[in-house]
């Protein structure tokens, strides 16, 4: 009789190091000594967050968290403890890591995790540009309104074996290194925004609904569809104005409903 495979749904955090090969060619003993260096900072920011390393092979790390809002925080601080470490190094002994992050289901044996929810991460970690972080639309799903960091939408994108992801761009505050720093605008200490900012009033538009949750845009969808029948059908009889109130009723308090914990929640950290 086989044994019934373990699944269970988990934050998987992948990270590995940019021109790792051209590192190793120009200087193998130094590079060796760096990437010990730079594993045990991570491996302590990993415990701080209580995740746990799964597996290094090579010049990777694959972690584990229970928590997907622990998993980005601690993606975000070993980019910045990276960067800090990596100062003095000149532009071409310079170590820099690129991480990919995931919720989703995975197959457990032993120590180990297999399946999609691992490969989403490894494939994202390869989006991420050196010091960036790129994660999946469902770990942005949990963290957007819960960190103090900007997200950066780079739409759905088709990876091998395996389904296309919605993914977003971590945009750190306070200096930290970015994935496609140079293509994208620089986020200061107080600017928790989304990126790219619109510069039409479509655009501000398009821009807003598209950081709601589902939920309510969907809501907001069904009004403005309400309104668009009546004008279609004349309006010598408004009669709008009643379902769309109560939909817009409930817009406010589920967006008032989620934003009071989250701000509970970054004055209790």
């Amino acid at each position: 009789m086989t044994d019934k495979v373990k699944r269970r749904l988990t934050t998987v955090l992948c990270a590995d190091v940019h021109g790792y090969s051209r590192l190793m060619e120009a200087d193998e003993t130094g590079t060796m000594a760096t990437l010990r260096r730079h594993r045990t900072a991570m491996a302590g920011l990993v415990e701080r967050h209580d995740g746990r390393i799964v597996n290094t092979w090579g010049d990777a790390v694959i972690a584990e968290f229970a928590s997907v809002v622990e998993a980005v925080q601690c993606a975000v601080e070993i980019q910045q403890e990276v960067s800090s470490q990596e100062l003095d190094a000149t532009q071409a002994q310079r170590m820099q890591f690129r991480i990919g992050i995931n919720l989703g289901d995975v197959m457990v044996e032993g120590p180990d995790i297999y399946g999609d929810g691992v490969n989403i991460a490894a494939r994202l970690q390869e989006l991420a540009e050196p010091g960036g972080i790129v994660v999946a639309g469902s770990v942005y799903e949990q963290v957007h309104n819960k960190l103090s960091v900007g997200f950066d939408h780079l739409g759905q994108q088709q990876m091998k074996n395996v389904a296309p992801v919605t993914t977003y761009r971590v945009a750190m505050a306070g200096g930290g290194t970015m994935s496609r720093a140079d293509a994208a605008p620089q986020v200061g200490a107080s600017g928790l925004r989304d990126m790219h900012e619109p510069s039409t009033w479509m655009g501000v538009v398009s821009h807003w609904l598209s950081n709601l949750p589902r939920d309510v845009t969907t809501l907001l969808a069904i009004a403005g569809f309400l309104i668009l029948i009546n004008v279609f059908t004349g309006l010598h009889r408004i009669w709008f104005h009643w379902p769309v109130a109560a939909l817009l009723f409930i817009v406010v308090m589920r967006i008032l409903r989620r934003r009071g914990p989250a701000s509970d929640r970054k004055e209790d950290r």
